[in-house]
């Protein structure tokens, strides 16, 4: 990686950091995002047709940073010197990296376009109408939402934070190497949270596993971004 587009770099990692979390804290105050999703389904839709525009717009820069992932990704781990000293481990982190954020997006898309039209649907006020739709918003959410963004996602991203991390504390990064090798064990064990939804037990001590494992996320973010800009 040239010094000239280490700034550059890191400045981006920075900026998602960020930028990934104004939609959740905006999600947390204005849909209470995202305890509505232990609600009964109906009035999961109720709630977003109260919502509507602010909420697809906000569902969609949600994804539109989950995606910013994918070039990203490919930028943190592939550099000619990596490629030429460990190739497997640098091609398997970028390409492992663009899986995670665009698994994500795939996901948190679902309530750009697939969940305002059910929405309709339930704020029609005829009960078969509002069954299902909120039939249907229970079955997207368990595969688009729990199965491909939040489980698989969630799995990629903890593994793409891992290998780079990996790699960082190979090239004497040990700060960043270290805050990468803590957050992604709270990644991958907070996936168990739809697992034991699945089962019918409680997953809240994994979902708490799943928010520490996400402000992990950022701070390597920034930390791999300050290390990138102090470097160039």
């Amino acid at each position: 990686m040239s010094a000239a587009r280490q700034p550059a770099l890191g400045t981006a990692a920075i900026a998602l950091a960020i930028l990934f979390n104004l939609p959740y804290a905006i999600l947390a105050v204005s849909f209470d995002y995202p305890a509505i999703l232990r609600q009964p389904p109906a009035e999961v839709l109720v709630r977003f047709a109260e919502g509507w525009a602010g909420l697809v717009l906000t569902w969609y820069a949600f994804a539109l940073a989950a995606l910013a992932l994918v070039p990203l990704a490919i930028g943190l781990a592939m550099t000619p010197r990596r490629l030429a000293d460990q190739p497997a481990m640098t091609a398997s982190a970028a390409i492992v990296g663009a899986l995670a954020g665009l698994t994500q997006a795939i996901g948190l898309m679902r309530w750009v376009f697939v969940v305002p039209e059910l929405a309709r649907a339930a704020a029609s006020g005829d009960p078969a109408s509002t069954a299902a739709a909120a039939h249907s918003f229970a079955l997207i959410h368990a595969y688009g939402g729990v199965a491909i963004g939040e489980h698989l996602g969630q799995l990629l991203t903890a593994l793409f934070v891992a290998l780079l991390a990996i790699i960082q504390w190979r090239e004497s990064r040990r700060i960043a190497a270290t805050l990468g090798v803590l957050t992604a064990p709270l990644l991958a064990f907070g996936t168990g949270e739809g697992l034991m939804l699945a089962l019918g037990r409680d997953g809240d001590t994994f979902a708490l596993l799943t928010i520490a494992g996400f402000l992990g996320l950022t701070v390597w973010l920034i930390a791999t971004g300050l290390g990138l800009i102090r470097r160039g």
